[in-house]
């Protein structure tokens, strides 16, 4: 699988500025799991479904964007969006996340049943926040590697400036926390033809992104097995997205490649360049990389993020 270059046209060197810091650091969960596309994939479709189990933000998805049209290119810009929060310098991921704010301050309807929604409604920015750490986070631990407890209160602690810059006030601390703020929304949770839809599309889409369909079938049937089980059951996704034990070896296998494989031309690859560290860094063992980390942390080569504020006082 690809990886993007590019958002609403514009392209970001990783590399630049020279030892600019993104919001999390190198040895992070969070850039442990974003390197690998695969997880990205799972994690990210699934975080779809989970958003669009809520029929104001799936009206406000496909009322006011490209979904209907080319819900896989809107997927993968999203994921992109994520990769520079994730990645990128502090003051690109500040631009890119104003840009993404003002859209969605434009962004208001009534759902077919009459239900008002604004994409800047608190509840709604909390929720579509909060589906995709979980997502990514499910993703990895399925089907790379499991994550030990204190590994993921580590994963939802990470990162807290990103979602503070999208508007977000309630952020989950644990899967736990994430399950309780589902359950506050699952009375409001439908099915609808919509959601199929997409993973039809997704599914159709192999040969565009040079991607063997039986692949990725498991993919999406992956991104099904890791829904909370009662999303599933009310967005009436059946037995024929069910992850086969054929499917599951293929996905892990897939996966654990992604992640063992040095991808150099990476964000996160370009991204670990910028801050002074070998574009192999994420690939290598955790042995090594706090090795690294010691070492860059002793001649200061980490400063922590400007405040934002500093990007609005002019």
């Amino acid at each position: 699988m690809t990886e993007r270059t590019s958002y609403m046209g514009w392209k970001l060197d990783f590399t630049q500025p020279p030892g600019e810091p993104a919001y999390t650091e190198p040895d992070s969960i969070t850039w442990q799991i974003f390197k690998n596309p695969i997880a990205r994939v799972i994690g990210g479709v699934t975080a779809v479904l989970l958003e669009f189990a809520d029929p104001r933000i799936r009206s406000g998805v496909w009322d006011h964007s490209i979904y209907k049209v080319d819900p896989v290119g809107r997927a993968e810009r999203t994921g992109y969006a994520a990769s520079i929060g994730t990645y990128g310098p502090a003051s690109a991921a500040r631009k890119v996340i104003g840009g993404v704010n003002r859209m969605h301050a434009k962004v208001e309807g009534t759902t077919p049943d009459g239900q008002p929604y604004k994409a800047l409604d608190q509840e709604l920015l909390d929720w579509v926040a909060a589906t995709a750490g979980f997502g990514f986070f499910k993703a990895y631990d399925r089907f790379v590697s499991p994550f030990s407890k204190d590994e993921e209160l580590q994963y939802f602690s990470e990162g807290g400036e990103i979602p503070k810059l999208y508007g977000v006030k309630r952020s989950p601390s644990s899967i736990a926390d994430f399950e309780d703020m589902m359950m506050e929304l699952e009375p409001g949770f439908e099915p609808h033809p919509i959601n199929e839809e997409f993973l039809q599309v997704l599914k159709a889409s192999g040969k565009e992104r040079k991607v063997p369909a039986f692949l990725l079938h498991h993919l999406v049937c992956a991104s099904v097995d890791i829904l909370p089980p009662i999303v599933r059951e009310r967005l009436n996704l059946g037995k024929e997205y069910d992850l086969t034990p054929m499917g599951r070896i293929i996905v892990k296998i897939v996966a654990k490649l992604a992640d063992r494989i040095p991808n150099t031309n990476s964000p996160a690859a370009q991204a670990s360049e910028r801050l002074g560290l070998p574009r192999k860094f994420l690939w290598m063992s955790k042995k090594k990389q706090a090795k690294l980390m010691a070492e860059l942390r002793a001649k200061g080569g980490l400063q922590s993020p400007t405040p934002p504020a500093a990007e609005t006082t002019s």
